[in-house]
């Protein structure tokens, strides 16, 4: 490395030297030159390593990878951690020292094994976190070393290019006209769902652009069901409308969306003086897997004239499983969607997506010029800055997108009709063993509770069973409450190599837990 990037550097000193030090012997000149390419050299060599250190530390990152492939399923799923413990450990750490590239590693890789919850972990019934696909591992590998930068179409062609031909393909899945659709990666769904916030918003108001909130007559509102995402109140803030803005439907027996109510909502909103705007319909929640009656609400928001938002994050991949794929049915009808790459398709953290119908929304809402920027006017092109509300922004696409090279199509409607499956013999064990299954989805989301006579399922009681799982690492479950109201246990089948044996054992774990939790109720 030094004698390849030095070379030009130092004939370059040498000139300075020169400069600086007329008339001076040749020894001189010598020891000068010797000293500046030591020095230079070992500021270099400080941030990209010597090449055989470089080889080393990726030799370790990939053995490093390899062991938790190959060991995780005989980990815990988590340990607790102490927070103090942790902070006194970070103390030695004041980077006043330097450590060696392998005891840095080190301490990384043993810290996260023993102070995380494994994603990985087959036995990892959580938040729509994924166990990474390989091609999305290699993928952000080489993100990071090439470091694109997704800003300018002109910096990065061929990501950009790869991201917007994504779009493309994922927007004729959600049923939408390739060419008359548009859309951008985010970082997660939160970001999405903002961005079709913002997308109703100027569609709606035109002047809001400019003149934000004060130029509106009356107080902007949009729709969301009581069991929607939380992104939706930060949206609301961030974009200046404010919590205010926010109108909870409530739910009907399934804990959808109630389309009655909703119109009831809209109308009287109308005649207060308010401004709806946006109604929004989640196609899979986060605590029970509930799609919304997404035609009835399209029915709604045609006759109100309000922006159709899916928030389609999790839920959205059935549209690859022809089986499933009826259960989106009328998310074409949205005038944007969000989805989560990071969550059912299973590449690593974190690649959200927004699409829309109207690609013209895009650049007035996030559209701005600036004298520093390149403009490129040969060819249509979609320039990120000018159309999301990121600027500087790393590839996130190509995790997605090698992923989809090698597995293909056929690769994921297999992995997601396995986690399907497998959430259906959950469903059975845990009818079979005297647990009442509570929500209604085709998606792998089981929300249940005690079905014994005369069980009490408050939530301390549930949470109780959770917690001597989860504490003792056998697997990550969670308590929640469906409508905000009805306390029950849930378990999403989020990882591909989630197996029967795997659901056995949960089930065997929380019967355990269970009678466990009922002797100490009796004492």
């Amino acid at each position: 490395m030094g004698g390849y990037c030095l070379e030009p550097v130092l004939s370059i000193d040498l000139i300075h030297i020169s400069a600086l030090f007329p008339g001076s012997e040749g020894l001189v000149y010598s020891t000068r030159l010797t000293s500046l390419a030591r020095e230079l050299h070992r500021i270099l060599t400080m941030l990209t390593l010597e090449k055989n250190e470089r080889i080393e530390l990726w030799r370790r990152v990939v053995d490093e990878v390899e062991r938790y492939f190959d060991t995780i399923d005989q980990s815990h799923v988590c340990l607790p951690s102490d927070p103090l413990a942790l902070r006194e450990a970070l103390r030695p750490f004041d980077f006043r020292s330097a450590l060696s590239p392998e005891d840095a590693l080190e301490f990384v890789v043993d810290g996260l094994w023993r102070h995380q919850v494994h994603t990985s972990h087959p036995r990892y019934y959580g938040l729509f976190n994924p166990n990474p696909t390989t091609m999305g591992i290699a993928a952000d590998f080489l993100v990071a070393a090439f470091n694109p930068q997704l800003a300018a179409w002109s910096h990065s062609p061929l990501a950009c290019e790869i991201e917007q031909h994504l779009v493309g393909v994922f927007a004729e899945k959600f049923g939408y006209c390739r060419e008359g659709a548009a859309g951008s990666f985010a970082s997660g769904g939160a970001e999405a769902n903002h961005t079709g916030l913002l997308l109703a918003l100027n569609s709606a108001f035109p002047s809001y652009a400019n003149a934000g909130t004060r130029g509106l007559a009356g107080q902007p509102v949009f729709y969301v069901s009581e069991e929607s995402h939380h992104s939706f109140a930060k949206a609301a803030r961030l974009s200046g409308i404010g919590n205010d803005a926010v109108v909870k439907v409530p739910l009907n027996d399934s804990f959808g969306m109630d389309t009655e109510a909703l119109e009831e909502l809209v109308r009287s909103d109308r005649s207060d003086g308010r401004l709806p705007f946006l109604v929004v319909a989640t196609m899979g929640t986060t605590n029970a897997g509930v799609i919304d009656p997404i035609d009835a609400i399209a029915d709604v928001a045609e006759a109100e004239s309000l922006w159709l938002h899916a928030d389609a994050a999790w839920g959205g991949a059935a549209v690859l499983v022809p089986e499933l794929k009826e259960y989106m049915d009328g998310i074409e009808c949205a005038d944007s969607i969000t989805f989560d790459a990071h969550k059912w398709l299973s590449v690593p953290m974190g690649a959200g997506m927004v699409l829309t119908r109207h690609p013209e929304l895009l650049q007035s809402t996030f559209g701005i010029r600036t004298q520093y920027m390149p403009v490129l006017g040969e060819y249509e092109i979609s320039e990120p800055h000018l159309t999301t509300m990121q600027w500087s922004r790393r590839f996130i696409g190509l995790k997605l997108f090698l992923s989809l090279l090698v597995a293909g199509w056929e690769g994921y409607e297999k992995a997601l009709r396995h986690q399907t499956e497998m959430g259906e013999v959950l469903r059975l064990k845990l009818l079979q063993n005297g647990w009442r299954v509570v929500n209604s989805t085709p998606l792998p989301t089981v929300c249940f509770e005690d079905g014994r006579e005369g069980a009490v399922n408050s939530l301390e009681s549930l949470g109780q069973i959770v917690s001597s799982i989860v504490k003792e690492g056998k697997a990550w479950i969670s308590t929640t409450k469906l409508g905000g109201v009805r306390p029950v246990i849930r378990a999403t089948v989020t990882n591909y190599r989630t197996q029967s044996s795997d659901l056995v054992a949960l089930v065997t774990d929380l019967n355990s837990a269970r009678t466990d939790n009922l002797r100490l109720e009796c004492k």
